[in-house]
């Protein structure tokens, strides 16, 4: 996919409604949003209302700003061709097969789904700016005004400043596009944190700073925005997209309740979260810890033409997803059943391989369970998913649906591995490896 930095951390934006509307582009680029109905705002003011604004939120975080930040004002298209340029450069028609071939294996999307122009769509859709932090400036788009979703949402943009300040995304955080392509569960518990964080202080911003008109202005805004790009994405991308906020906001919010920012602070620089799971759980934080299986060297068992695609941590979140958010309705669990199953997550380790002559796709899931009562849960749980996306289980022990073969093995009783391939004997091949 990668399915956590690609769709989450770095490909398309997503627009969020609390107390500001936001997006996410890159790493740690966030939009500015703007909106159709608000008169142009000269640039000496929209300027003047940033300095107030960064003043304010500096106070509030507790951190200090330590160099001012460049802020380039632009043209509406000026920001689109920025986007669009950046966004083609980064994600290409390989990256595009590639996702492709592990999604449709988890069943997150078909095979023929149009990505890439979907991705498009969603990145140019109510464009506006974002915070740079590879050229540590920001973006925003001085056409539109600059009104109360703007100032929410420059508020909750300059905490993104501070904490690159202070806690060094790439440095001290290990924030980066490698980092990520090497352990995504860690990857989307920092965003969260990062999220999380900002989201809190720019509601405490706006209940210690924000105006009536702010007020007007957001409801305003609430009662026109609308957004058919993004209310039409799988539920892979939407809620994905949503959970370094939701989540995220929901963890920094009991850290704040124990000891205020200085326990979110604890949480950038010497605790730092390492799973969705703590995420989810903040009970969790920062004691359970993932305990990632190893897997088999698949590509050398396979044999010739066979390459390792993708080799990651599915996490709790992204179990939970497989068995509740299937693109296909037909094929899910109920939320709660699959939000029940997937609690017991104690870690995992998945690949997913392509036969470069044949084309056919296979992967292998390893999960390891907290206790062998949740293990027997999630082993069942997979099996009605399975029943529900290939049919009744065959009597070889194994399932055949949707052009692919699985099958579920128990290899302890705390354990179990998912296999999915395209042919049966690439599945018994898999099979004899995982029971060796």
């Amino acid at each position: 996919m990668n399915k956590k930095n690609t769709l989450i951390l770095a490909i398309i934006g997503i627009i969020i409604l609390t107390v500001g509307i936001f997006f996410i582009i890159r790493l740690s680029r966030d939009p500015v949003v703007v909106y159709e109905d608000n008169p142009a705002t000269p640039d000496n003011v929209i300027y003047a209302s940033m300095d107030e604004i960064e003043s304010h939120v500096s106070e509030l975080r507790g951190l200090e700003i330590e160099a001012s930040i460049p802020r380039e004002l632009l043209s509406r298209e000026e920001l689109r061709e920025v986007v669009l340029n950046d966004f083609l450069e980064d994600y290409t028609l390989e990256d595009e097969a590639q996702d492709l071939v592990v999604m449709n294996l988890f069943g997150f999307l078909p095979a023929d789904f149009k990505l890439r122009d979907f991705y498009l769509e969603l990145y140019t859709e109510q464009i506006a700016g974002f915070y740079d932090s590879e050229k540590t400036a920001m973006y925003v788009v001085s056409d539109s005004g600059f009104g109360g979703m703007e100032r929410s949402t420059y508020a909750h943009e300059f905490v993104h400043v501070l904490q690159d300040e202070h806690f060094d995304f790439e440095g001290s955080l290990g924030y980066t596009d490698e980092a990520c392509q090497e352990d995504s569960e860690r990857c989307v518990a920092i965003q969260s944190l990062i999220e999380g964080d900002a989201s809190l202080s720019e509601q405490l911003w706006f209940q210690t700073y924000g105006t009536k008109q702010d007020l007007k202005d957001l409801q305003d805004f609430a009662t026109t925005f609308q957004s058919p790009v993004y209310d039409s994405a799988p539920d892979l991308i939407s809620e994905s997209l949503v959970f370094p906020y939701l989540y995220g906001g929901t963890f920094v919010q009991a850290l704040y309740a124990q000891e205020g920012y200085s326990a979110i602070d604890k949480a950038f620089t010497t605790t730092q979260p390492v799973s969705s799971e703590q995420i989810m759980h903040p009970d969790a934080y920062p004691h359970d810890l993932p305990n990632n299986p190893t897997l088999p060297d698949l590509e050398a068992a396979l044999g010739a033409n066979w390459v390792e695609i993708e080799n990651d941590t599915l996490g709790e979140w992204y179990v939970y997803m497989i068995l509740a958010k299937a693109y296909n309705p037909q094929h899910r669990l109920f939320d709660s059943l699959a939000l029940d199953a997937a609690e017991g997550w104690g870690g995992d380790r998945y690949s997913v391989l392509k036969n470069d002559q044949s084309g056919e796709a296979a992967g292998m899931v390893a999960i390891n369970w907290d206790s062998e009562a949740d293990a027997t849960a999630a082993l069942r749980a997979f099996n009605d998913y399975s029943n529900l996306r290939f049919g009744a289980m065959g009597v070889d022990g194994f399932w055949q649906g949707e052009n692919y073969y699985s099958a579920l093995l128990q290899t302890s009783p705390t354990s179990f591995v998912w296999i999915v391939a395209q042919e049966l004997d690439t599945l018994q091949s898999l099979q004899a490896i995982a029971t060796d």
